[in-house]
C-alpha cells in the first residue's frame, strides 16, 4: 500500500461507524478517475482487518462493498473514491 496513514486512516473511521443505516441512494463526491484511491488497496485493508468480500464495485461514485465482516455478519459499505472514508453502511445485527 503506498500510504500507510490510509490505513490508519481508513481504521479508525470504520471503528468509529460501527452501525449506520444506508440511505435508500447512497451517493458520493465526484473525483476525476486520476484521484481515485486504488480498488486493490481498498481490498487489502478489508481483507487484513478480517472482512469477507462478495462484492466490490463502482456505484453513484463510490466504492459499494458487500461482503461479512469479522463476526460472520453481513454488511454493505460505501466508501469516498479519493479518502477512502467510509459515507453510509448497514451491518447486519
Amino acid at each position: 500500500m503506498k500510504n500507510k496513514n490510509m490505513k490508519s486512516l481508513f481504521l479508525v473511521l470504520l471503528l468509529g461507524l460501527m452501525v449506520s443505516k444506508v440511505q435508500a441512494a447512497v451517493t458520493c463526491k465526484a473525483y476525476p478517475q486520476s484521484e481515485w484511491a486504488n480498488q486493490d488497496d481498498l481490498k487489502q485493508v478489508l481483507i487484513e482487518e478480517g472482512y469477507t468480500i462478495k462484492t466490490l464495485k463502482i456505484e453513484n461514485n463510490c466504492y459499494e462493498m458487500y461482503g461479512k465482516n469479522k463476526q460472520n455478519k453481513k454488511v454493505e459499505i460505501y466508501f469516498d473514491m479519493k479518502l477512502l472514508a467510509i459515507v453510509a453502511a448497514e451491518i447486519e445485527k
